[in-house]
């Protein structure tokens, strides 16, 4: 049986823990950032893509592509996207569009005009991020 002392400090030395490592956490949290760089936004305007968000899904994905990979030809029509290069140049083909290089640190949207594909002509993978709003099927 465990005496009712026991079980008072147990509590209070539960309780103080609790609360005392919220409070240290809280003393000690930087108000603002230190060695953080945020690049600019690239931002796709949802309302003119997709007429409602109920059944979609927020996806985010890497993409590698091997040299000599190629990503086939896809629209984006009811999938907004954007996407970031982490490594690499990619080479894209719009429907229409033309033909665009995607270098290191580039990114772009894919709205619901965009039909396209692209491919890695170079000699090192490319790592792309890509996030999409879609709608399983």
């Amino acid at each position: 049986m465990t005496s009712k002392p026991f079980l008072l400090l147990s509590t209070a030395a539960a309780v103080a823990l609790a609360f005392g490592v919220g409070v240290a956490v809280g003393q000690n949290a930087p108000t603002e950032n230190k060695g953080v760089k945020v690049s600019p936004p690239t931002t796709l305007d949802l309302g003119q893509e997709v007429d409602s968000v109920q059944g979609r899904q927020l996806r985010m994905r890497v993409v590698n592509v091997e040299p000599g990979g190629v990503v086939g030809v896809h629209s984006h029509n009811g999938r907004p996207a954007v996407a970031y290069v982490i490594q690499g140049t990619l080479t894209e083909h719009r429907e229409g569009g033309g033909v665009h290089e995607r270098h290191e640190g580039d990114s772009w949207t894919e709205g619901k005009e965009v039909t396209h594909w692209a491919e890695n002509t170079g000699d090192k993978p490319v790592i792309v991020v890509a996030v999409d709003v879609f709608k399983p099927q």
